[in-house]
């Protein structure tokens, strides 16, 4: 068997599984949106890089009652839907784009009436797709803030922890802005463990936490003294009325553990999900996956969001580091064995590919390209690296996001 060819099989049974268009009808079919009253509409706010197909899916069975629709997606997975307005913002750097659909999404959500009803179709990238800097904010502050963040290795729900605070429509800005009309949620994640309130920030749900949470992790973090003036003065103001949230109904989707157990079945006998929960940083993932390698096999699988902190000027993303740092420790097992690192979304970091797929002679393709594994490493060069051997996992956009896949797999003991 090509072990590389298998690898990518089972990567793409992942994504297929996380099919949004596919979750969202089973998801209406068990929990129907409610209808508007009388004189009412639905008005569907999709947000995320799963939001085209979301919306697309949820225009085909809304009935009976007008619709109005916007949609906010990253430029990879933008095109034009028949009924609904598409706006197109960037990812995972904000910008004004992501800035006036933020406004827009806004005033559509102020003009509800209660006889309205609101369908908030949320999937993963939502956060920095909308920025809506809060008052005395602006968009370059929100910007800051965010390469800050990613350039320090937090995890995802310390991101969404911070973004919630700087915004109007994060950590259930939009159920305040949408009241008095009802909000119903379908929720596709893209957060290790599902919190609601995790995901794209959570605008149907309450926050994560408050200002003073925000403020001191980043004084724990180091991290306070770099932040626009604008910021630290807005998280040192006293608390607003973030906890007066109205309630949302929320129903979870899609997310990453479900794609793991399609990727487990497309498998068969001997597959086994390791670990679930792979997070934290690159460097101790990879040590966990190859301490598992030399423990069990043939088929194990990993999932989850990673940490990259960055310490030089190269391009990649965590997945094609994962790969790589996986392919530079790589043991001698007397067998072969194929590692691929992909999200699901088919972009890792600011690059083309959705991760890296290596094996053991990713490091001689390299050298023999000229390259030399380690110095591109430590300049987080992941992506030179990967493209010398031949070994980038490139996709193209799926149209969802449910974090991130690992699969290694380990050939036959080879003879001799």
């Amino acid at each position: 068997m090509d072990l590389r060819a298998e690898a990518v099989r089972l990567f793409q049974a992942a994504v297929a599984a996380a099919d949004p268009a596919g979750a969202l009808r089973r998801a209406f079919l068990a929990h129907p949106a409610p209808a508007p009253s009388q004189g009412g509409a639905y008005i569907v706010i999709a947000v995320g890089k799963a939001a085209v197909p979301m919306a697309e899916a949820a225009l085909d069975m809304l009935t009976g009652a007008p619709v109005r629709a916007l949609v906010v997606t990253n430029y990879e997975n933008a095109r034009p839907l028949a009924g609904a307005t598409v706006m197109a913002a960037g990812h995972p750097v904000p910008d004004e784009n992501g800035a006036a659909a933020g406004a827009a999404v806004a005033d559509l959500l102020q003009s509800a009436g209660e006889q309205d009803r609101v369908i908030a179709l949320i999937s993963g990238g939502g956060s920095a797709l909308l920025p809506a800097p809060a008052k005395g904010l602006t968009l370059a502050d929100k910007v800051a803030v965010n390469r800050l963040l990613l350039a320090n290795g937090f995890e995802i729900t310390e991101i969404n922890l911070i973004r919630q605070q700087l915004s109007r429509l994060k950590g259930g800005g939009m159920l305040r802005l949408a009241a008095p009309a009802p909000v119903t949620g379908y929720i596709l994640s893209d957060v290790i463990g599902d919190d609601l309130r995790a995901i794209a920030s959570g605008p149907t749900v309450a926050p994560l936490g408050t200002k003073g949470d925000a403020r001191r992790l980043l004084q724990r973090r180091g991290l306070w003294a770099d932040l626009p003036v604008a910021v630290r003065a807005h998280l040192d103001t006293p608390e607003d009325a973030q906890a007066n949230v109205p309630k949302a109904r929320n129903h979870l989707i899609g997310s990453n553990r479900a794609s793991l157990a399609a990727a487990a079945a497309a498998c068969g006998a001997g597959a086994r999900i390791v670990n679930d929960r792979l997070v934290g940083d690159v460097a101790a993932a990879a040590a966990e996956i190859l301490a598992a390698a030399a423990t069990s096999g043939p088929c194990l699988i990993f999932g989850g969001e990673t940490t990259v902190t960055l310490r030089g000027t190269g391009k990649g993303g965590r997945n094609q580091e994962l790969a790589l740092r996986v392919a530079m420790t790589m043991p001698d097992l007397g067998r072969p064995l194929v590692f691929l690192s992909g999200g699901t979304d088919g972009r890792d970091g600011p690059t083309d590919a959705a991760g890296g797929i290596v094996d053991g002679g990713t490091l001689a393709r390299i050298r023999k390209a000229g390259g030399d594994p380690a110095a591109l490493l430590a300049d987080n060069d992941s992506h030179r690296a990967l493209g010398l051997a031949g070994d980038l996992l490139i996709t193209g956009a799926t149209g969802t996001n449910v974090a991130d896949v690992q699969i290694l797999l380990l050939g036959p003991l080879q003879q001799g």
